[in-house]
């Protein structure tokens, strides 16, 4: 079992939604952080623990940044973290895991399943110290965590759609 820190300055986390019924609009989150307990030789013993800062949130759109960290959507001043703890992870075929755990956000949990694609081999980077990568992604619907802000369409449907796609890409660094 090896113990990975995830590096904030080079991991992300992403979401999409459907906006107007019409496009998708993304977003991400700059300051992801955590740990990753990984043994290839018994992968029902990793685990995941990973953060990520709420505040940390950019569309690429100032307004729209401050307007998603109010009350109406991530509400970042009274849930300033979001979080997954794992519970189990299984293989889910070549190089992909399931990863099952509590994920927090706006204050409510609930079970959510990560996909974990791409799992890198360890290698050392130029400074000594060993690295590993991975994407995991699931999709939640944002009216389980308390999120209802939305708006009626004149021609019909409504300004968001309920489900968000969210994919994490980690680089993670050994701890010795």
């Amino acid at each position: 079992m090896s113990t990975y820190q995830i590096d904030p300055a080079h991991s992300g986390a992403h979401f999409k939604i459907r906006h107007l019924m019409v496009a998708n609009v993304r977003g991400e989150f700059t300051n992801v952080s955590g740990t990753v307990d990984f043994d290839p030789s018994n992968i029902s013993a990793s685990r995941i623990d990973a953060s990520i800062d709420a505040n940390s949130l950019m569309t690429g759109q100032p307004p729209r940044d401050a307007h998603l960290k109010g009350a109406d959507f991530f509400d970042a001043e009274k849930h300033p973290t979001i979080t997954f703890k794992s519970k189990s992870i299984a293989a889910d075929g070549k190089d992909a895991y399931k990863a099952v755990g509590d994920f927090t956000f706006r204050g409510v949990t609930r079970e959510v399943t990560l996909r974990v694609e791409g799992m890198a081999q360890e290698i050392k980077d130029p400074w000594g110290l060993l690295r590993r990568g991975a994407s995991a992604s699931t999709r939640i619907d944002r009216k389980e965590f308390g999120l209802v802000f939305n708006a009626p369409l004149e021609a019909g449907g409504v300004m968001l759609g309920d489900d968000v796609e969210i994919t994490i890409d980690i680089e993670m660094t050994r701890k010795v």
